[in-house]
């Protein structure tokens, strides 16, 4: 007989307390539910129930192996949920927490373009440059740029990385000149981003794992990208932006991209979600759409 069949007879008729409320229960037969049992015993050469002409009871090994039968039982239910999962739509409010001008220009695309095509999943996004905790505030799933911080319980996936170029608008390049090196940049004005504490450094990338770093002079700092790169094409400053976020003012003319032959610095992008036996459909298939998706956007021309 098969085992797990065995199994679940045996475990209906230890809840029941008898084979034939056991049987009513499966649409089996007395008899047959005795079959299955006994099957068991056989196999294991161990008695699981004593019984007798006025009552049936578990024997001690009868505990035991009835406990491991509910376990082994919940969870091939699990895994027959996650293959009709499988099979199935995604569906349901998906909450995702995502950086706001990364969000907007790439990761926002993607998603509504999978919501058009699974009319039962709902979106809920946030535009949010600061770090959300995703179980007290109740996100199915969060992109996150940069380095990320070890956190116990959660699972993150590279889905992108995004090239930062240095630009600078014709008008500045002909009063001051084309930097030529990544060191001659400390000779120039920059535009430079800085939310919180010092500015951060411009990175190019050196031999093996090493990565240069330069802090130009600067007199405008902005945390927006936007407002960075409307002033960099104002010819008010070098800037350092990713590319998908400059692509287009490049290919305008609005900006001139610096640098060509220097590798540019790459910063990743993860999805981060919780960690969970059964990850549902919704985030799985978001995930694969932004890891097969975002690298489009961040192609460099």
């Amino acid at each position: 007989m098969d085992r797990l069949t065995s199994m679940a007879v045996f475990v209906k008729a230890v809840d029941l307390g008898s084979f034939a409320a056991a049987a009513d229960a499966l649409g089996l037969s007395g008899p047959m539910v005795g079959k299955h049992v006994r099957s068991l015993e056989d196999r294991l050469g161990v008695q699981l129930i004593s019984r007798t002409t006025r009552r049936q009871s578990l024997t001690e090994f009868g505990l035991v192996y009835y406990e491991r039968c509910r376990v082994v039982l919940a969870e091939a239910q699990a895994a027959d949920a996650l293959a009709a999962d499988q099979l199935s739509e995604p569906r349901g409010k998906l909450r995702v927490t995502m950086p706001v001008h990364f969000g907007r220009h790439c990761v926002t695309p993607v998603l509504l373009e999978l919501a058009r095509k699974y009319p039962a999943l709902e979106l809920d996004l946030s535009f949010n440059d600061r770090i959300i905790d995703l179980a007290e505030d109740g996100y199915d799933l969060s992109i996150r740029t940069g380095v990320l911080q070890d956190r116990a319980g959660l699972i993150a996936r590279r889905v992108a990385r995004q090239p930062m170029i240095v630009c600078a608008s014709p008008s500045y390049l002909e009063l001051h000149g084309y930097p030529q090196t990544p060191e001659d940049l400390a000779q120039h004005s920059a535009v430079v981003y800085r939310r919180s504490g010092p500015v951060p450094p411009w990175l190019f990338p050196g031999p093996g794992q090493s990565s240069s770093e330069v802090t130009p002079l600067h007199r405008f700092r902005f945390d927006d990208l936007d407002a960075i790169a409307d002033a960099a094409a104002r010819g008010l400053g070098l800037a350092w932006l990713p590319f998908w976020l400059v692509g287009r003012r490049i290919e305008s003319g609005t900006l001139v991209r610096l640098l060509p032959e220097q590798q540019p610095f790459q910063y990743d992008c993860h999805a981060v979600w919780l960690q969970t036996p059964h990850l549902p459909l919704k985030v799985r298939v978001a995930v694969d759409a932004l890891a097969a998706q975002l690298p489009s956007f961040m192609n460099l021309k």
